[in-house]
């Protein structure tokens, strides 16, 4: 039995493909979990358990549930490693701009200046032992809204496995998960397309194949504030609090766990394009795609024979 379904939440739409004779019951399970999820790694809803620990910063440490201290002690590892545009603490800047929502502005530069100061990752405490989380300076804010959604779909996609499903695919608003042979595909595979950066979502500029992995897309022509002319992305040079100055239009990431994809997408993106080219061909786990401002394509090895270009 083949079911899918389309639900909004977490401020995107998700999309479930699910093969199995439990279908109907496991895509209720499935949104179960959403929810849950939702409810913890939130950083927009006040009431998440995420903002707890944000609530809390300078004043106390917050015990949290294993997932999300899990999620967190990722997160700051991968903010502290080199080279990494990648920033957990980095809350404080993204409320400011708020780029994304209607509220959205240009902060003044002292605001910057003084929300910067509040994003060092060295300054989230975690201890394993008691379970706790504790932001050293009030003001800080953990934002988890760059490695949620791969968190989410390998969890759900772990579920569903373990529960005997044939196949599965899980689309969080274009971080996509796969599972099995596709039912819809004589060859098995599923067909991803990777938006085309400089046209409306749906012009894809190219498709890629996989069977067991996840392609996740990051880049700066989704979110945007415009003003005087000008316009202004939501993915942010940790250094600066400015939105990133790249030559990138998007970097598309590969691989066989969607927080691997999550993790690399925003570690890389930003970085000099040669740069980031080298590291995904000599990185074992990971393939990529990188599209250029001026539409230049860079296409990692491992892919050449499962990537098709359609301009």
């Amino acid at each position: 039995m083949l079911v899918t379904k389309q639900v909004h939440m977490m401020g995107t739409v998700i999309d479930i493909q699910i093969e199995s004779q439990k279908a109907v019951e496991q895509i209720k399970t499935v949104c179960e979990l959403l929810d849950i999820y939702k409810n913890r790694f939130s950083a927009n809803d006040s009431d998440s358990e995420l903002m707890t620990i944000n609530d809390s910063s300078g004043q106390h440490a917050v015990k949290v549930h294993p997932e999300l201290l899990e999620l967190i002690s990722i997160g700051k590892a991968q903010s502290l490693a080199d080279p990494s545009n990648l920033n957990i603490a980095i809350g404080p800047l993204v409320q400011s701009w708020r780029i994304g929502f209607s509220d959205a502005k240009i902060p003044s530069e002292n605001d910057i200046k003084e929300k910067l100061a509040l994003t060092n990752p060295g300054n989230i405490y975690i201890d394993s032992d008691k379970e706790t989380v504790y932001l050293a300076e009030e003001g800080m804010k953990i934002d988890l809204g760059a490695l949620a959604k791969g968190y989410i779909a390998d969890k759900i996609m772990a579920y569903l496995i373990n529960d005997g499903i044939s196949s599965a695919l899980i689309n969080l608003g274009g971080n996509v998960l796969v599972h099995g042979s596709n039912p819809k595909r004589a060859d098995g595979l599923f067909y991803i397309g990777i938006q085309h950066p400089q046209k409306s979502r749906g012009h894809n500029l190219g498709i890629v194949k996989i069977r067991n992995q996840s392609v996740v897309t990051s880049g700066i022509y989704e979110r945007k504030l415009r003003v005087e002319g000008k316009e202004y992305h939501h993915i942010f040079d940790k250094r600066t609090g400015f939105p990133i100055e790249t030559d990138m239009a998007s970097l598309t990431i590969i691989a066989d766990s969607s927080l691997d994809c999550e993790i690399w997408t925003t570690r890389l993106f930003g970085l000099n394009s040669s740069k980031v080219f080298n590291i995904i061909n000599h990185e074992p786990d990971i393939e990529g795609i990188i599209v250029t401002k001026d539409q230049r394509l860079a296409i990692s090895r491992g892919l050449k024979k499962s990537f098709t270009i359609l301009y």
